[in-house]
Order: structure tokens, then C-alpha cells, then sequence
């Protein structure tokens, strides 16, 4: 994989994150750009990357470079994901894929009339190695038809009215936030790990502080908890903070997901439990390595993450032995080892395996259907016209 160069595009929280994922895949990072060039050339310093631009477009301009992934605000993802695959660069999107289906649903016709682009988004959940360990067990049918589907999403880091950060913005992250931010990771991992399609949802959304102190200065993600004595100024906020949402799966499956980022003690917890006809499992973020399996006729199960306990398929997403735990940052990693895995073996277009701008599309829907649902207080049926 060395020899495929990438830009990043985004110097916040998530910008870093890429970068340490992509070389340790020893994943040539090339350049940086950033809002400013100022910030490109800081960021590039700081970590040893050898060219800062001054823009996308330069970035995209330089014909050695293969791949931009994209880690800036939501509403930038649309026009930087269609100018980079106009570029005829490959591209991974953190989500949300877009700011409304209108935008993803062009990102997704895009993609499709250059297949041998890798066009992905950043859903690394699904790579825990223990979910997809249980995608292999619903999928494969050996648990029998799904049940129903249930599981939370909960933070903190946005308890308080000081705390502050673009996200709580819609005209800079979309009018939903708490269900678009971290309820899509959950919509997402649910439809990866059972392939059942959303139906139909109906929605109650809480905003826990219609007003917030935003600091009269920049504030990078998860650290305004960190600041004090600094000016305020009140602003008014229109995005969630809470949100409960129940669900219908096409074939009858029911599901109910609640996701909060005013949930004191709770850092990035996300749990999923998955009811079937044979057996169920469920899966916390918070132990990551480990999977309850449960039994009506037998003593229940705790699968500990073991690549050599574990499918044929899920194995080469678990690279350390029993014992040797993976967590947040392998799941990046493995995400992008299969983005890039892909590009080599020329397993892009329909025959990808990684999230897929498809994907993305889906997940606007979701979070368009629920904001119907929320605003008419009734079941929205997802992809329901006005």
C-alpha cells in the first residue's frame, strides 16, 4: 500500500485520527490542506508530512495524488467529495456523506459512472472485529430470521450549555445532529450486521439546551470541557441533543434506538442487541472485544475477540492474537484497510466491500425520515415525498 499517496483534507479531531490509521498501513500521506494554508502548513509540521496545500484544488490539481480523504465540517462534504471524483481521485468521506438527499443521491449517480473509483464513507464501527463476527453469524442464517433490533449511542461531551463545537450548528452540520453525528454509526452498524432495510420511523427529538456559551475563539472537538475563563456569547441551537427512534424493518422486524450526547459518564458508548429465532447477541463499544451471545436452552456465551475463534471472512480484521486487545483507533485502520484493499485489487464499483457512497445515501434518508417524523409527530415511511 505504499505506494498509493493520499491527502487529507481537515486538520480538526479527525484529521489525526486518519492519519495515524492510514500509516499504520504504511499509506503514504503526502499533503495536507486545511480552511487556511496557514493550518495546512502547521498541521504538515507537526507531523512530519511533507507538503502542505493551499487548497482542494491545488490538492487535486497534483496529479501524483491518488486519494483524498475528507475529515472537515458536513456541509463541505458534498462539493469536496464531487470535485475530487470529477478529479478522478478515489475518496473517503467522513459522515454524514452529505447535508440532504438531494446532494447524496448526485454523489451516489457520480460514483456510479466512474466504477473504478473507490468512493467510500467512514462507518469504521462496522470493524470491530466482533461485529463482524456477528455479521457473519445473522447473515449467514445460522441464528435464524431477526426478531428485532435494540441499542443505544450515548456521550457527554455536549452536557453542559458551555460546551460548544460546530456540530451543534445546522447550518454547518444539518438540522439533525445527535442522530446524524452518532445515530447513523448505530442505523449503519445495525443494517451491516442484520442487511434488514428501514421501512418505515417514528421519532421524538429533545434539544437539551436551546441556548449555548460559545467561546469567542475556535474550539476543536471534545475540548471545550477543558476551557476556562474564556468570553461567551450566547447563541440559540435548533440541533438535538437526544433523540429516540422507533423502527420497522421491511419483512417485520421491529427496532427502537435512543442516542445521546448529554448522558453523563458516558464518553462513546454504543450498544447494539440483536434478537433472533435461534439465539441473540449484543455488542458494547465500551468492551469492544468481547460479545454476549445468549441461549434459551443453554448456559449463554461470552465470545472474547480471537482471530482464530473467529469466521474465515472476519480474520483478517483482527490482527492481534487472543489476549492482545483492539479498540477505537483499529477500527479506522480496518476500515481503511479495506478501502484500500480494494483499490489495489480493483474491487471498487459494485464490487466493493467497504462503506459505499450507497451507503451514505441510505443513511440521509434515515436522517431525513426522522426529521419528518419529529416535525409531524407520526411514522414516516423512509423516502416519503413531501
Amino acid at each position: 500500500m505504499h505506494n498509493i499517496r493520499t491527502v487529507l483534507v481537515g486538520t480538526g479531531f479527525m484529521g489525526w485520527v486518519h492519519l495515524e490509521a492510514l500509516r499504520r498501513l504504511n499509506i503514504q500521506v503526502a499533503g495536507v490542506a486545511a480552511s487556511s494554508l496557514a493550518k495546512a502548513q502547521e498541521f504538515a509540521r507537526k507531523h512530519g508530512i511533507a507538503r502542505a496545500y493551499a487548497s482542494l484544488e491545488e490538492a487535486l490539481a497534483d496529479p501524483t495524488v491518488q486519494v483524498v480523504h475528507l475529515c472537515v465540517p458536513n456541509r463541505h462534504h458534498y462539493p469536496m467529495a464531487k470535485a475530487a471524483l470529477t478529479a478522478n481521485k478515489h475518496v473517503l468521506c467522513e459522515k454524514p456523506l452529505a447535508m440532504n438527499s438531494g446532494e447524496s443521491a448526485e454523489l451516489v449517480r457520480l460514483a456510479g459512472e466512474k466504477p473504478h473509483l473507490a468512493s467510500g464513507v467512514n462507518y469504521n464501527i462496522r470493524y470491530y472485529p466482533l461485529c463482524l463476527e456477528a455479521r457473519e453469524r445473522v447473515r449467514g442464517g445460522g441464528m435464524g430470521n431477526v426478531l428485532h433490533v435494540a441499542g443505544s449511542y450515548s456521550q457527554d461531551w455536549l452536557l453542559l450549555d458551555t460546551d460548544y463545537n460546530w456540530r451543534v450548528l445546522d447550518t454547518e452540520g444539518g438540522e439533525l445532529r445527535a442522530v446524524a453525528d452518532i445515530g447513523t454509526h448505530w442505523l449503519d452498524l445495525a443494517w451491516s450486521i442484520t442487511g434488514l432495510e428501514v421501512e418505515s420511523v417514528c421519532a421524538d427529538l429533545q434539544v437539551v439546551h436551546s441556548k449555548r456559551k460559545r467561546p469567542k475563539g475556535e474550539v476543536e472537538t471534545f475540548q471545550s470541557k477543558q476551557r476556562t475563563e474564556i468570553d461567551t456569547e450566547s447563541i440559540p441551537i435548533h440541533t438535538e441533543d437526544y433523540g429516540s427512534v422507533l423502527i420497522r424493518y421491511r419483512g417485520g422486524a421491529r427496532g427502537t434506538m435512543w442516542v445521546s450526547q448529554a448522558f453523563a459518564g458516558r464518553k462513546n458508548c454504543l450498544r447494539i442487541e440483536i434478537a433472533a429465532q435461534k439465539n441473540s447477541l449484543a455488542f458494547n463499544s465500551e468492551k469492544p472485544n468481547e460479545i454476549w451471545v445468549g441461549h434459551r436452552d443453554r448456559a449463554n456465551e461470552m465470545l472474547i475477540r480471537d482471530p482464530a475463534l473467529l469466521a474465515d471472512k472476519v480474520r483478517p480484521f483482527a490482527d492481534y492474537p487472543g489476549g492482545h486487545n483492539e479498540g477505537y483507533d483499529d477500527s479506522f485502520k480496518m476500515c481503511f484497510r479495506d478501502f484500500y484493499g480494494s483499490i489495489i485489487a480493483g474491487r471498487t464499483g459494485p464490487l466493493a466491500t467497504y462503506p459505499t457512497f450507497a451507503d451514505g445515501h441510505r443513511e440521509i434518508l434515515l436522517c431525513e425520515a426522522i426529521l419528518k417524523s419529529q416535525r409531524e409527530s407520526r411514522w414516516v415511511t423512509v423516502g416519503e415525498q413531501p
